[in-house]
């Protein structure tokens, strides 16, 4: 029996593969931030395919900044229902902006005491033999307890 094709709103017609194309985000991410809540569940076609909004898409749009900017999911669930929300107060917006802020600065840090014991094994090498080479000898010196900051240390 032909059953009649449920009617899909004109503004739900993007294909998920249109969705990852026009967001930058692939298909299998799109689905796990389905199932994680974060993307409302799509209309469906007839066939069964999903078929989403420009809702979902600028939904989608910030997710993806969100974490381009490095943002954590718990937080980009808090700043995706403050955005569904535009009256309420934007301190928690605030909050989670400045946290990131110092996250990305405590990562600098990290990063600015790895470029400093990088550069000054390099600068302790100037080239010959390997047997010779410094890099590779304090590199094999992994109880060497002589890096230029605690910070370099992954984490």
């Amino acid at each position: 029996m032909d059953q009649p094709m449920r009617e899909i709103p004109a503004a739900a017609r993007h294909a998920i593969g249109e969705l990852a194309r026009r967001t930058g985000v692939k298909a299998t991410t799109i689905r796990w931030y389905e199932q994680e809540g974060l993307l409302p569940p799509p209309a469906r076609s007839e066939g069964g395919h999903r078929l989403y909004s420009d809702d979902h898409l600028r939904r989608l749009g910030f997710i993806r900044h969100a974490r381009e900017l490095g943002f954590a999911m718990p937080a980009i669930r808090t700043l995706l229902g403050l955005a569904g929300r535009p009256r309420e107060d934007c301190t928690t917006a605030h909050a989670l902006a400045k946290a990131q802020i110092a996250e990305i600065d405590s990562r600098l840090r990290r990063l600015e005491a790895l470029r400093t014991e990088l550069a000054g094994m390099a600068a302790a090498c100037e080239g010959g033999p390997a047997q010779d080479c410094r890099i590779l000898e304090t590199l094999a010196d992994f109880e060497h307890g002589h890096c230029q900051h605690h910070e370099h240390e992954t984490g």
